[in-house]
């Protein structure tokens, strides 16, 4: 039963982490409009209202729509200051909200030129986070361990497909290899990527923990990706894949066979067996539930995303009919994301808060979701690091439990 009780202050009080949250999609507005006059990008409007209006709307019509917000917001993302800055302000509007650990991700290749690799991209993103960590992390409470320190790791997106345009890097690469199946030009610029992710990791010591894939699913399957991803595996980079959030459970099947993936963003889709494609499947029943059952068994975690979803999907009358309820009745692991903060107008606890309300969860569930935010991340440092991480923010969400409503709710 939901517990309706949970008042805001105690959402915003409690440690909680963001691990799908996209870097172009947080882009905060008035930094938008203020690297659109420096870099000269021109914008439908250079007020926050205006922009609210005509971009970064409450509702959608299609994903097109959805992102059309991107190709601004990258487009004031191409230099090392701009990336630092969003990074950095990115980190200090979750740390006032109460998020701990954050896991940000964006596409490289989309910000590269020819004055710009991926290796100095990574750079930038990383000098703003860690930046923001320095001055959370030096006030007295926290280095007297009194609450838990602020981390994050970066996560480094290929894209399932890409034209001429996405990216001066883009366009260089279909034209360098015009004679190449698009596929292939795909599949290499995803491997391209994966060896930089491991090289920032391992020879710059940057925070870079995860790989992901992004994109348009329909059409562009993850398996045209799976030598990435496999040179992410044997690399020990964990991965995490964009799947059933605009294709069916086929789509998450492949994220977790040929991509190996350890979490999946989004998953809609996982219980859906009217989303099935894919003829060759006769017992859709049957298969979602031994894909559920695998799914859960092996605590496969799914970043779900509420209000973006909603947006995205206009199928979805309202938040009560999002799969979350199902998934969450099937034992499955999954965390509360915002996708983008931005474009879909939201914070981490907004969409807690829409969890708690439409969703059925009760203090507990509410815990235990968090908590698994926290267990499930690609912490960037060892086991026992992270274990004692976790050990620190289960005590700390006791402690403010306890200042709000005398008791803590059962771990």
């Amino acid at each position: 039963m939901a517990d309706r009780t949970i008042p805001e202050d105690f959402l915003r009080a409690v440690p909680k982490t963001d691990l799908h949250v996209h870097l172009d999609g947080s882009v905060r507005i008035p930094t938008l409009i203020d690297l659109a006059r420096e870099y000269r990008v021109e914008l439908p409007s250079y007020t926050e209202a205006g922009l609210r209006e005509t971009v970064f709307k409450d509702r959608y019509r299609n994903l097109s729509e959805y992102l059309q917000g991107f190709t601004y917001t990258t487009a004031v993302m191409q230099s090392e200051a701009a990336l630092e800055r969003v990074a950095y302000e990115l980190a200090v509007d979750n740390l006032e909200e109460g998020v701990r650990y954050l896991e940000v991700r964006f596409a490289p290749q989309l910000h590269m030129h020819k004055h710009l690799n991926a290796i100095m991209v990574l750079k930038a993103v990383d000098r703003g986070l860690k930046r923001a960590r320095a001055d959370f992390n030096g006030r007295d409470a926290v280095a007297q361990g009194k609450e838990p320190p602020f981390e994050y790791g970066i996560i480094c997106c290929a894209l399932r497909m890409f034209r001429a345009g996405f990216s001066e890097y883009y366009t260089l690469l279909l034209q360098a290899h015009r004679y190449s199946p698009p596929k292939e030009v795909f599949s290499m610029a995803s491997l391209e990527l994966a060896r930089a992710a491991v090289i920032a990791r391992d020879e710059h010591g940057l925070a870079v923990v995860g790989f992901d894939l992004a994109g348009e699913e329909a059409g562009y399957p993850a398996d045209d990706h799976a030598p990435a991803f496999h040179y992410a595996h044997k690399n020990f980079l964990k991965k995490t894949v964009h799947a059933g959030e605009a294709y069916g459970p086929e789509s998450i099947f492949q994220a977790i066979t040929d991509l190996h993936a350890d979490r999946i963003g989004h998953g809609s889709y996982l219980l859906e067996p009217d989303a099935i494609s894919d003829p060759s499947i006769e017992d859709r029943e049957q298969y979602v539930q031994q894909l559920g059952q695998y799914i859960a068994d092996r605590r496969i975690t799914l970043e779900v995303c509420l209000s973006s979803n909603m947006q995205t999907n206009p199928q979805l009358g309202d938040v009560s009919q999002h799969s979350f309820r199902r998934q969450r009745q099937a034992r499955l692991s999954t965390t509360i994301c915002t996708d983008n903060r931005t474009v879909s107008n939201t914070t981490v606890s907004k969409e807690l808060r829409l969890a708690v309300e439409n969703l059925g969860l009760s203090r507990g569930d509410l815990k235990s979701i968090i908590i698994y935010g926290f267990k499930r991340s690609f912490f960037p440092g060892t086991y026992q690091r992270k274990r004692a991480y976790v050990r620190q923010i289960i005590d700390y969400y006791r402690t403010v439990e306890q200042s709000f409503f005398g008791a803590a709710s059962e771990d």
